[in-house]
């Protein structure tokens, strides 16, 4: 009596296999593959001077158009603050009780559109821009950092005219003017980690562009650019208690309120919320590495059709 052994056929091999294993034994990778974390933050990198010249060169040709060319850079923000003194100032009445107030609308004016534009071109960074997405191989975080570094530019040139603006209303130059380098550096962290985390629903829904005016508009008016959020909070006794630390918390005036510290004597220490540099920091921590990881997580899809 004879046994006869059955062995399992062989699995049959694909064509797929055959090419991974080509492509495995030549060191061939998927052409677009997501890099690790640290390989896309070493890529980012290598490849800061062409974020900081594509920064520069958005901004110079920004106005390239108009004959006034660069001043607009200064005009802008200034035309808004005065159009938020006549608005907000006079007619409504919100300079009242606020010492310095032009200083402290143009303050915040200046770094509130820091904010918003960093986060509007944030959104239209990838959608706006497949043109070059689509022909050159980089890290796509490098274009929204570098429309946040854009800005940054903007407003190292408008602080020059707050500058002006702060010794003709005869604030005095004092050592707490330093403290607006850390605050805009944390500042321009949590910018950029909402610009990416824009840039990357923008490419993904482009619809969110035409939506973000609205959002920003009513962000800026919980703010407190154009009035105090302490002196309206105290005046209103109906108001619940948590409203007034939740309107100190946000972000953007957590910034804002930071600036004006900084730079004008006036506003003291009392107004700014508790522990104010470890709220910002922590806006500034939570929301930089986390869009920069959220925007990372999606790096292989950007420019697909």
């Amino acid at each position: 009596m004879t046994q006869v052994l059955h062995t399992p056929p062989p699995t049959p091999v694909t064509a797929e296999d055959d090419l991974a294993a080509l492509a495995a034994r030549h060191g061939l990778s998927v052409s677009g593959a997501r890099p690790t974390l640290p390989q896309y933050v070493r890529q980012l990198w290598a490849r800061r001077h062409f974020i900081t010249a594509f920064a520069t060169a958005k901004l110079t040709a920004q106005y390239a158009q108009a004959k006034l060319g660069q001043v607009w850079q200064i005009m802008t923000p200034l035309l808004n603050a005065a159009v938020y003194y006549f608005i907000f100032g006079i007619l409504l009445g919100t300079k009242r009780g606020v010492p310095d107030y032009i200083p402290f609308l143009v303050t915040g004016v200046f770094i509130w559109t820091f904010t918003s534009s960093s986060i509007m071109t944030g959104t239209r960074a990838i959608a706006g821009n497949l043109g070059l997405v689509r022909a050159l191989h980089f890290p796509r975080a490098a274009l929204p950092i570098s429309f946040c570094l854009q800005q940054l530019q903007q407003l190292l040139f408008s602080m020059c005219a707050l500058i002006v603006i702060l010794l003709c209303f005869g604030v005095p130059v004092a050592a707490s003017w330093l403290l607006a380098v850390p605050a805009l550096f944390l500042q321009f962290t949590f910018n950029t980690g909402m610009s990416l985390i824009m840039a990357r629903m923008g490419a993904r829904t482009p619809d969110i562009a035409q939506l973000m005016p609205f959002v920003l508009r009513t962000w800026m008016y919980v703010s407190g650019v154009m009035w105090s959020i302490d002196k309206l909070t105290s005046g209103h006794k109906g108001l619940p208690s948590w409203v007034a630390p939740v309107l100190k918390a946000n972000p953007s005036a957590v910034y804002i309120d930071l600036m004006r510290f900084s730079l004008i004597d006036s506003f003291h220490a009392s107004q700014l919320p508790a522990h104010v540099w470890v709220v910002a920091t922590g806006w500034a921590l939570v929301v930089g590495v986390g869009g920069f990881i959220y925007f990372w997580k999606a790096e292989e899809t950007y420019g697909r059709g």
